[in-house]
């Protein structure tokens, strides 16, 4: 398996690692209360980030650098959204479709100078997204440097209701940030990359840096904080919670909500996808905008994303059945008990027609069902 270059970290606090798509990744950090007792994982975690803030390693996800004078053009070709309408200091969400109009990934965008991006893709699909930006590049004889840096570099997601006034006590550029914005900071000799944006639902950042020099930016970052600490402003935190609280915030995960067979329009992501930017004399089309053009012409997907409120104490899982009645209705994606809440959440791919919130359903366990309700998402919103 893989390593990041925070495995050290990991294996100094004790963490519980798993392998998440090739990565040696920690699930969560078991811990001891003042008895004895385990006092730690991934329910504590949730609520240590709901409450103050949690530091999560996000170094398994791909980064990829496009420079040239062919850039822009080259995201225009590959991404849903509009990009050369970005400003340098902007991030932006976007899809990457196959020629069928089918999710290869979703990715963060970054806009670094005129011709100078970074392009974040989910750790399981870097390996298919790298020849495919290639074979797109040369197809297209598009002059740009595609460098792959997921091994050189380290990224580490700060993120929680406390963090930001945590950060401000540091910087004072980094509070000011919008969202989908962020800053060139330098830590010492460290060139990092400070983002407004995150995978929890909470407000924070997400920190880029050079692999090698993360075990000293950590110490600086942490100087004060004392992770095993039961009342510390910050913990670490694993993958186990970073999917709770992405569940909560109604945000999608590749290979669950999103995959090759899934419509960007079926997603409920209206905002990411642009069939008009091909308009002008600079517009560009996608790889796929001709097929989700017919698609939304016939009337859009017959299933959309939708949100369910489960009664009882048991989860669905992915795969399962969502019924009305005896009639199949739609597919569970993902699923899990709220922390925050204190009932089970799903969400999953249901017929167009029930996506009115309160439609009675039940999911189908293969033993027997669980009754629950369509609610909109996000299932949580934090306070303002």
């Amino acid at each position: 398996m893989l390593k990041t270059p925070l495995n050290a970290f990991h294996v100094q606090h004790n963490a519980k690692m798993v392998d998440f798509a090739g990565w040696e990744m920690p699930m969560f950090y078991p811990r001891s209360g003042p008895d004895g007792a385990p006092a730690g994982g991934i329910v504590q975690e949730h609520h240590q980030v709901r409450n103050s803030g949690g530091m999560f390693d996000v170094s398994h996800m791909g980064r990829v650098k496009i420079t040239g004078i062919h850039a822009a053009r080259l995201l225009e070709r590959l991404c849903t959204r509009a990009i050369r309408s970005m400003i340098k200091g902007q991030c932006r969400y976007s899809f990457v479709c196959n020629e069928q109009g089918g999710i290869m990934d979703d990715v963060i965008v970054y806009r670094y100078d005129e011709d100078d991006f970074l392009v974040v893709v989910n750790a399981s699909n870097r390996e298919k997204l790298l020849p495919h930006f290639r074979r797109v590049a040369e197809a297209g004889q598009l002059k740009v440097k595609i460098d792959d840096q997921t091994m050189s570099t380290a990224m580490v997601a700060v993120q929680g209701p406390k963090v930001i006034d945590f950060i401000g006590k540091v910087s004072r550029e980094v509070p000011t940030l919008k969202r989908y914005a962020f800053a060139v900071k330098n830590l010492v000799f460290v060139k990092l990359t400070v983002s407004r944006t995150g995978y929890t639902g909470e407000d924070g950042v997400e920190v880029i840096l050079p692999g090698g020099m993360v075990g000293m930016a950590m110490k600086m970052i942490l100087k004060d904080v004392d992770p095993n600490d039961p009342n510390a402003l910050i913990r670490p935190a694993g993958l186990g919670a970073r999917d709770t609280l992405r569940m909560e915030a109604g945000m999608p995960l590749y290979g669950h909500e999103l995959s090759e067979e899934t419509s960007p329009l079926a997603t409920g992501f209206d905002f990411a996808v642009s069939l008009d930017k091909d308009q002008g004399d600079r517009g560009e089309s996608f790889i796929g905008m001709d097929a989700l053009k017919r698609q939304r012409d016939a009337g859009g997907p017959a299933q959309k994303l939708a949100g369910f409120k489960l009664d009882g104490k048991r989860s669905a899982r992915q795969g399962m059945k969502i019924m009305v009645k005896d009639r199949v209705v739609g597919t569970v994606t993902s699923g899990c008990p709220s922390p925050t809440l204190g009932y089970p959440i799903a969400m999953g791919y249901l017929d167009k027609e029930l996506l009115a919130d309160g439609t009675a359903i039940e999911i189908d366990t293969g033993k027997d069902r669980i009754a629950g309700v369509v609610t909109k998402m996000p299932f949580y919103k934090p306070a303002k």
